[in-house]
C-alpha cells in the first residue's frame, strides 16, 4: 500500500519536476543583452524551475542559430528581411519567424577626441561623409560648422565601426541611408555592410573599447555602452533641425507615430523619425520567436515568460537606459502571443 502511495506521489509530481528542468537558450544582439540578462534573471528569481540563457553574439548570429534550429530563440536590432524569412520557414518546418519587440534604444555615437570636452553635434552630412571615407578630419567644415567655439584639432579621423554582423550597424545604417543618398547608393542598410573606410571591432564592447584606446576614434554603439564605458557621445541633428542628444524621451518620440500604425509582423523602422525632440537613430529591437514549438515545456515557458515580459518586465527598463514599449504596442504583442503553437 505505502509502494502505491509512493508510486502515486511520484506520478503527480512528474509534471512539476518536468518543468522544474525546462532550460531555453537563446542568442544574438548584443543592443539588449543587458536588458535581457537582467530580465531572465529576475524571472528565474520569480520562477526557480526555469533557467534562460543568453549569448550574444549579434543580431546576425541571432539570425542564423534562429533559423538553423540550435537556439531556442533568436533577437535581432534589425527586422529579417524577406529572404531571411523564407529560409526560416523552410529550415523550421514551415514555422514562421515571429517578431516581438522588446525594448527600444539608442545608438549614439561615440568619440576620442583630445583636447575636446565639450558634447559634439553631428549633423546627417558629417555621419555620412565621416563614415564613407569623404570627410577625414575633425577640423573640416562639415563638423566644424555645427560646433561653433569648440577648437577641433587638424588630426585625422580614425573611423571604428563592427566587425561582426550587427542590429546596431543595421540601425545606424538605416539611418545613414534615409538621410545621404550617397550612403544608400554605395553602401546601404545592412547588418554586415562592406565599410568604405575604417577598423573593425567585435560587438558593442569591442567598438567601446577601441574608441577608448584610440586617440581621434568616431564609432556607433548603444547608449548604455556609452555610459558605462565613460566615453562621450554626440547629440545628433533630427529631420526637424534639433540637435538632439540622446535620452528616453527622444526615443519614445521617435516612437510615437509608429505605434500607432505599428504592422502586424512589427517589423518597422523609426530612424529619422519626424517630430520635435525625436532622437533619430533609434529602433525597437526584437526577440525572433518559432510559431512552433514542439516541445510543449518550452511553449509554456516562452509564452509565460513573453508576457512578464510585456508587463513586469517592462518596469525594469528605464533604469538600463532603455525606453518601455508604447501602450499600444504592448496590446497589439499580447494578442499576437497566440501565434505560437
Amino acid at each position: 500500500m505505502k509502494l502505491l502511495k509512493s508510486m502515486a506521489a511520484a506520478m503527480m509530481l512528474a509534471p512539476a519536476f518536468l518543468v522544474a528542468q525546462t532550460s531555453l537558450t537563446g542568442a544574438g544582439a548584443t543592443f539588449p543583452q543587458p536588458m535581457y540578462i537582467k530580465w531572465f534573471d529576475e524571472y528565474h528569481k520569480a520562477h526557480p524551475e526555469v533557467q534562460i540563457n543568453y549569448q550574444g553574439g549579434g543580431s546576425g548570429a541571432g539570425i542564423r542559430q534562429a533559423t538553423e534550429g540550435t537556439v531556442d530563440f533568436g533577437a535581432s536590432d534589425g527586422p529579417m528581411n524577406e529572404t531571411q524569412l523564407g529560409d526560416f520557414k523552410t529550415k523550421r518546418a514551415g514555422a514562421e519567424a515571429l517578431h516581438f519587440p522588446t525594448v527600444m534604444g539608442a545608438v549614439v555615437p561615440i568619440y576620442n577626441v583630445p583636447g575636446v570636452s565639450t558634447a559634439l553635434k553631428f549633423t546627417p552630412v558629417a555621419l555620412a561623409g565621416i563614415y564613407l571615407g569623404t570627410i577625414t578630419k575633425w577640423n573640416d567644415k562639415a563638423i566644424a560648422d555645427a560646433n561653433k567655439g569648440v577648437k577641433l584639432p587638424a588630426s585625422d579621423i580614425v573611423v571604428v565601426h563592427r566587425s561582426d554582423g550587427s542590429g546596431t550597424t543595421y540601425i545606424f545604417t538605416d539611418y545613414l541611408s534615409k538621410v545621404s543618398a550617397d550612403w544608400k547608393a554605395k553602401v546601404g542598410a545592412n547588418t554586415s555592410p562592406n565599410w568604405p573606410t575604417g577598423l573593425g571591432g567585435a560587438q558593442s564592447p569591442g567598438v567601446a573599447g577601441l574608441v577608448k584606446q584610440t586617440e581621434g576614434s568616431i564609432g556607433y554603439v548603444e547608449l548604455l555602452y556609452a555610459v558605462q564605458s565613460n566615453l562621450a557621445y554626440g547629440s545628433v541633428q533630427n529631420a526637424s533641425g534639433e540637435f538632439v542628444s540622446a535620452s528616453l524621451a527622444g526615443v519614445s518620440a521617435a516612437a510615437a507615430a509608429a505605434a500607432a500604425n505599428m504592422p502586424d509582423d512589427f517589423r518597422v523602422s523609426i530612424t529619422d523619425a519626424k517630430g520635435k525632440g525625436v532622437y533619430p537613430i533609434a529602433s525597437f529591437t526584437w526577440l525572433l520567436i518559432p510559431s512552433k514549438i514542439a516541445d510543449p515545456a518550452k511553449k509554456k515557458v516562452l509564452v509565460d515568460f513573453l508576457k512578464w515580459m510585456l508587463n513586469d518586465g517592462q518596469n525594469m527598463t528605464e533604469a538600463l537606459t532603455y525606453a518601455k514599449l508604447p501602450k499600444e504596442v504592448v496590446a497589439k504583442e499580447l494578442k499576437s502571443i497566440s501565434k505560437i503553437h
